[in-house]
This record gives structure tokens, C-alpha cells and sequence, in this order.
């Protein structure tokens, strides 16, 4: 068989991946002499990385991510309390085998939203569904859904993904029904999945943004048992990027 031949029928069968090795892995072979064995070894791995870079990019896309920072991107320059081994622990994403909740503390600018997209993007490329949004989107879906009678279906929508990312929860109070729709998400994400949260507020002071008490105290207690916690502390991430960015016009 020629290789133009071969390479149409990788196209006909949609072997995308082998078929953008291929000329690169026939120089290589006749270069190196290597096995028949090895040249299939070649094709087969690059059909393989192919197909998993389409499906982490499948992944990322439905996620809806607003940013797309990754761990090797965190600046440890600026001085904050989250130490390397909370990264590592994060990265590690043990917590999400667990099925455990995160909880990402601090004020504005300490990179929480940056550090829950990072975390995110790093499940998508390790095989698992994520699903981002802030908890402003997510009220507004809510009423959307309720008001087209498709609440039921949102709330499965939800539940679906081995990752949910909630970005700045305390940002506005949540009514009754509100904080009963957030329990009964966590309520059947309880198992096997993981929710991750941005806040301002530590977990005792939730009851400020949630109007029912009884309510607030089951959130607070889905999540403070088995959540995940870091205290982000210190230095704007704006801040430091300001002083760079001022240096820089000095040192010109």
C-alpha cells in the first residue's frame, strides 16, 4: 500500500491523530531502522494523545471558564499566606477522588478566582467534568429556570459534573429559596462530587448573606466537616502587578 493511500484511509476513518504523525513517523523509522512494532507504537500513541487533547478541550469549553491560568502561572513573589504545599495538596486533586468540597478564603484580589480556574482546567485535562460559574450567574440561571418550570432539570444539570466551581459566594444575600436551592445542589453533589467556593467569608459568617438560619446552619454543615479550607491572606495580585509594571517603566 503507497502512503497516499494509507494516509486517505486515515482520513476516511477519522485517525486524525495518526495521520498528522505520519510523515514525521515514517522519517523516523527509516532514520532510526525501527520495528515495524515501533512505527505501529508511534501511530497508535499519536492517535491516542490526539483523541485525549480533543476530549480535555471538549472538557474545557463545556466548562465556561473565564480565565485560563494554570499552577505553573501562580506568583509566589507576592507575599500571601497559601504556602506551596496547599497548592500541591490542590493540584494533587485527592480531595476531588474524596469527592470533598473546597473552600478558597480570602479578600478580593488574593487570586481565589485564579487560583479555582487553575484547579479546574488541571480536572479537565485529568479526565474530569467541570462545570464554572460565579454564584451571581448561577442565581440568575436559577430564576430563569424556575420561571420556565425547568428548575428540576438545572438542578440535575448541576449535579452532573465531577466539579462545580461557585466564584464569589457572599457577594449578595441569598433569599430562602435561594440558600434551599444551594442545599439541595450540595445535597445531591454530596456523593462522589466535589464543589469548590470563592468567598470573602469564612464558612461562620455565611449566615450574614443566607436569610434562613435553619437553612444556613445545614450548608454550613455539608461543608465545614469535610471541606478542603485555605485562608488566602496578604498582597493584591493587582498590587503586585502594578509595582512590576511601574518598575518597568523605570528601568526604561
Amino acid at each position: 500500500m503507497s502512503t497516499a493511500v494509507a494516509k486517505n484511509l486515515m482520513v476516511d476513518m477519522k485517525l486524525l491523530g495518526m495521520f498528522a504523525a505520519f510523515d514525521h513517523a515514517i522519517t523516523a523509522a527509516t532514520r532510526d531502522q525501527t520495528s515495524y512494532t515501533e512505527f505501529l507504537d508511534m501511530l497508535l500513541q499519536a492517535e491516542s494523545d490526539y483523541r485525549q487533547d480533543r476530549k480535555t478541550g471538549y472538557r474545557i469549553k463545556a466548562a465556561k471558564f473565564t480565565l485560563r491560568p494554570a499552577f505553573e502561572d501562580i506568583d509566589f513573589t507576592a507575599s500571601r499566606s497559601i504556602s506551596k504545599a496547599q497548592i500541591k495538596e490542590l493540584y494533587g486533586l485527592q480531595w476531588l477522588s474524596e469527592g470533598r468540597p473546597v473552600l478558597l478564603i480570602g479578600q478580593t484580589g488574593v487570586g481565589k478566582t485564579f487560583l479555582a480556574q487553575a484547579t479546574g482546567l488541571h480536572a479537565c485535562a485529568c479526565g474530569k467534568s467541570v462545570l464554572y460559574m460565579t454564584v451571581t450567574t448561577w442565581l440568575e440561571n436559577v430564576a430563569l429556570a424556575r420561571s420556565s418550570g425547568t428548575y428540576l432539570r438545572y438542578r440535575d444539570k448541576l449535579a452532573k459534573p465531577d466539579l462545580l466551581i461557585l466564584d464569589d459566594m457572599g457577594m449578595r444575600k441569598l433569599a430562602s429559596i435561594e440558600a434551599q436551592d444551594l442545599c439541595e445542589i450540595l445535597e445531591e453533589r454530596s456523593i462522589g462530587k466535589s464543589t469548590v467556593f470563592t468567598t470573602q467569608l469564612p464558612l461562620d459568617h455565611w449566615s450574614e448573606v443566607i436569610a434562613d438560619p435553619v437553612i444556613a446552619d445545614a450548608i454550613r454543615d455539608r461543608l465545614e466537616h469535610a471541606a478542603l479550607t485555605i485562608h488566602i491572606t496578604g498582597e493584591s495580585y493587582r498590587g503586585v502587578k502594578a509595582r512590576k509594571l511601574a518598575s518597568k517603566k523605570n528601568d526604561e
